[in-house]
């Protein structure tokens, strides 16, 4: 509390030295000497059960006012799969999956409607050429995606003991962007 009795100062949100991923920690050797939470699926004998993918929301997959389904349910899924394999599908919320999903393919849906419309649009007033408005939002979905991709990658980088590297559902979500701009 500052001299003049209001809260304020004190340590930044996300200052400080960022957290190691486990699989580094264990490499290591645990220089910390803290307990570690390792979860070691391969050494026992009980027939474990996995845990069924949350269903997502009826808003991923509505359709949209050209008809189209949006894909944004494909997207949750196989990243729920991707997080599945790793061992982190509990550790990532339904939620933040559903954002993540749900940028994504709107990020297509304006990529798409550039291609479509071009760069530029008319002014409606001078009737000049502007940028498209679809630039903008496709700009602000792909910064919102990518924010988001890292939020669920710092978790499985965090908690995952395997290897957490290789190809990603970020990875998909380019390939499908480029793919929606062929027109496939």
């Amino acid at each position: 509390m500052a001299k003049d009795g209001t809260n304020r100062g004190g340590a930044r949100v996300g200052a400080g030295a960022r957290k190691k991923p486990l699989a580094d920690k264990i490499a290591e050797g645990n220089p910390g000497k803290r307990a570690l939470t390792v979860i070691d699926f391969d050494n026992q004998s009980v027939n474990l059960e996995g845990q069924p993918m949350p269903k997502p929301s009826k808003l991923l997959s509505a359709k949209q006012k050209d008809g189209k389904k949006l894909i944004a349910a494909e997207i949750y899924k196989t990243t729920w799969e991707w997080l599945h394999e790793r061992g982190c599908a509990a550790l990532v919320s339904p939620q933040l999956l559903e954002r993540y999903s749900m940028s994504v393919a709107r990020w297509i849906q304006c990529e798409e409607a550039v291609t479509e419309f071009g760069f530029l649009a008319k002014h409606p007033t001078t009737g000049n050429a502007i940028q498209s408005p679809y630039v903008a939002m496709s700009q602000n979905f792909m910064s919102q995606t990518n924010r988001l991709w890292m939020e669920i990658y710092q978790i499985v980088k965090e908690n995952c003991a395997g290897e957490y590297a290789g190809a990603t559902p970020q990875d998909d979500a380019m390939e499908r962007l480029l793919l929606a701009r062929k027109g496939h």
